[in-house]
């Protein structure tokens, strides 16, 4: 299949998702739909009990500037497997992960931190899919949201990606975040691409992804990922692929 992975840049190393479905056969065409800007601050860490991450993008704001030694000693809640991953290859001594979403992430802190041993440090973008301090504030925790990252929506289609869609070039679109889909739909419909969208595939690593592609109108070839994280994002488009073909 000839794929159009949405997701944002992930900085000077390869995308994984992207490195794993060029090796599983696909042909990929990397369009981010949203660009990651970082801030230049560094987390408050004294009287902090831990850190949580829910997005790799919060663990490449930190690893871009200084992080003090301290952190890598903090337990680390992270949203999934992959991000978990990543802060291991930072350095992060004590990973804690969740299952892939905000609210699963939620419950794991609940069993493993205790609420009076200090701040839990979110390292957090400008928008936030979950509110983490409001759904741990009844448990007597205190989650801050430190912003290290910002998203900013593409305001169009590169000309390649235009032709790619009017020739009938993609077999199917890879959507990560419900933001991501939003942005899609709305680029889709400014470039009056609506009829090229329906014919294709969507992959969606989760409902509310999926969710977002209403406004598209009738589109049939919707598939969401059973959890929310890139192993399953493989799994879903190794066993749809036929399928969409």
């Amino acid at each position: 299949m000839h794929l159009l992975l949405t997701r944002p840049e992930g900085g000077p190393e390869r995308d994984g998702l992207h490195v794993a479905l060029e090796a599983a056969g696909h042909r990929v065409t990397s369009v981010p739909l949203l660009t990651v800007v970082f801030k230049d601050t560094v987390p408050p860490l004294d009287g902090v009990q831990g850190l949580i991450v829910t997005s790799r993008n919060g663990l490449r704001a930190v690893a871009a500037g200084i992080i003090p030694d301290a952190a890598f000693g903090l337990p680390l809640f992270a949203v999934g497997p992959g991000t978990g991953a990543y802060a291991r290859d930072l350095g992060f001594r004590h990973v804690i992960e969740g299952p892939g979403t905000g609210r699963e992430l939620a419950e794991v802190i609940r069993a493993s931190a205790q609420s009076d041993k200090g701040a839990l440090v979110h390292l957090a973008a400008e928008r936030l899919a979950f509110d983490l301090k409001a759904a741990l504030a009844a448990d007597g925790f205190d989650v801050v949201a430190h912003v290290v990252y910002a998203t900013e929506p593409a305001t169009s289609f590169p000309p390649a990606a235009v032709q790619n869609f009017q020739a009938g070039a993609f077999d199917g679109v890879v959507l990560m975040s419900p933001r991501t889909a939003r942005v899609y739909v709305t680029l889709i419909a400014q470039a009056g691409l609506n009829g090229a969208a329906r014919r294709l595939a969507h992959f969606c690593l989760s409902d509310a992804v999926a969710q977002e592609l209403r406004a598209l109108g009738s589109v049939n070839n919707v598939a969401v990922a059973r959890l929310p994280h890139s192993q399953e994002m493989l799994a879903l488009i190794a066993r749809e692929a036929s399928d969409f073909s």
